[in-house]
C-alpha cells in the first residue's frame, strides 16, 4: 500500500439507523479526519464495481464498515483480515405477516403453512445472501414463539429475477433504492406462500400499504435471543491493517462515533430526521418502526452482552450454511481503538 493510498480512508454504511450514518449526515465525520490529513471515500458511492463490492465483502483495504452483520461475519468466515471494534443495538421492527384472509392468526397457526424464503442470483449476493439469512432468523423467532419448530412449516423460495440489485437500474422511476419486499408480496398475491418476513421502517410500510395481518411481532421481545438478527446487533468492522499502522485513526474514529451517539441522545426530533433519511423512510414510519428509545440505542459499545449477541447469531449462520468456516468472535473483536480513545 502506497503513501497516498493512506491519505484516503474509505468507509461504508448500510441504510439504517447508525451511529457513524448520523456522524457522516453532521459532517463529523468528515472533519475529524480532515484534522489528521486523512480524506474520506464512500465505497457505496464509488464508480467502480469492485470498491462497491467491498460493502459486502470487506476486501478494501483501509477501510471501515458499519452496518448489518451478516456480510462481515460471512467475510470474517472466510478469513478477511478485519478487527471488530465496535457494536451498536438498535431495535427495529420485526414481524411475520400475511395477507387478511389467511386463517394465520397467530404464530401457533404456522403449522403446517408455507413461509417465503427469499433467494437471490448467487452473483449478485457477492458474498452471502444475507437477506434470506434474515428471512429466516425471522421464522426461526416465530416458530419458537409459537411452540413449533422448523419441520412445522414449509419453507418455499422466493426466487429474485435477475438483475433487481444493480445499480443502474432504469425501473427505479429516480428513486436510490428499490423498497423492498416486492417478489415477497407477489408471492403472497399468488397464493404461493401464506407467510413472509418483514422488518424496519420500510417493511412495516410494506406491510401497511397492502393491508397485511401481523401474524407475529418480535422486534421489542424482552429475550434478546429473538430479537437477534441481522440488524440486530449492528458491527462497526475496520481493515487490520488500519488498526495496525494507523491506530490514532481508529481511535478517532471510535471518538467520533461515540459523539454522535451523544448527540443524539441530546437531540430525539433531529435524530428521527436524520434516520428518516438515511433510511429513505418518513418520521413516522421511522418513530414506528424503531420505538421512543431510538436516540438513545445509537451508542457504541463493545459491551460483554453485546459481544454474545454477536456470537450467538454467528452461530445461526454457521448452523444454516452461511458461513465458510466458524471462527471466534471473542478473537474477532480488537479493544485497541477504545483503549486509545
Amino acid at each position: 500500500m502506497t503513501s497516498q493510498d493512506k491519505d484516503t480512508l474509505w468507509y461504508t454504511r448500510c441504510p439504517v439507523p447508525t451511529p457513524v450514518g448520523l456522524a457522516a449526515q453532521l459532517g463529523l465525520l468528515e472533519r475529524a479526519f480532515a484534522d489528521k490529513g486523512v480524506a474520506l471515500k464512500s465505497i457505496i458511492d464509488s464508480k467502480d464495481r469492485a470498491v462497491r463490492q467491498s460493502h459486502f465483502n470487506h476486501t478494501l483495504k483501509w477501510s471501515f464498515r458499519h452496518g448489518g452483520n451478516v456480510p462481515p461475519i460471512r467475510a470474517r468466515s472466510e478469513g478477511r483480515d478485519t478487527r471488530l471494534i465496535g457494536i451498536t443495538w438498535t431495535d427495529e421492527y420485526q414481524a411475520l405477516i400475511s395477507l387478511p384472509d389467511s386463517g394465520i392468526a397467530t404464530a401457533a397457526d404456522l403449522k403446517g403453512r408455507r413461509f417465503g424464503l427469499p433467494r437471490h442470483p448467487q452473483e449478485e449476493v457477492f458474498v452471502v445472501d444475507f437477506w434470506r439469512a434474515t428471512a429466516l432468523k425471522g421464522l426461526e423467532a416465530a416458530l419458537t414463539l409459537g411452540g413449533l419448530g422448523r419441520d412445522d412449516v414449509e419453507t418455499v423460495d422466493i426466487a429474485f429475477p435477475q438483475g433487481i440489485l444493480a445499480s443502474a437500474e432504469g425501473d427505479r422511476f429516480g428513486l436510490q433504492r428499490r423498497i423492498p419486499y416486492g417478489p415477497e408480496i407477489a408471492a403472497l398475491h399468488r397464493g404461493e406462500v401464506d407467510a413472509i418476513f418483514v422488518k424496519g421502517a420500510q417493511g412495516l410500510a410494506v406491510a401497511n400499504l397492502i393491508g397485511a395481518r401481523e401474524i407475529v411481532a418480535f422486534g421489542f421481545h424482552p429475550d434478546p435471543e429473538i430479537r437477534i438478527n441481522s440488524g440486530s446487533p449492528r458491527l462497526l468492522t475496520v481493515d487490520a491493517a488500519l488498526l495496525d499502522e494507523r491506530p490514532d485513526i481508529a481511535a478517532t474514529l471510535v471518538q467520533t462515533i461515540r459523539a454522535a451517539g451523544d448527540w443524539a441522545e441530546a437531540h430525539p426530533d433531529d435524530t428521527r430526521r436524520f434516520v428518516a433519511r438515511e433510511s429513505g423512510a418518513t418520521e413516522e414510519q421511522v418513530a414506528a418502526a424503531h420505538g421512543p428509545d431510538l436516540a438513545r440505542n445509537l451508542g457504541l459499545s463493545l459491551a460483554p452482552e453485546l459481544i454474545r449477541a454477536v456470537g450467538s447469531y454467528k452461530d445461526f449462520l454457521l448452523r444454516n450454511g452461511f458461513l465458510a468456516a466458524d471462527f471466534s468472535v471473542e478473537d474477532w473483536v480488537d479493544t485497541r481503538a477504545w483503549d486509545a480513545a
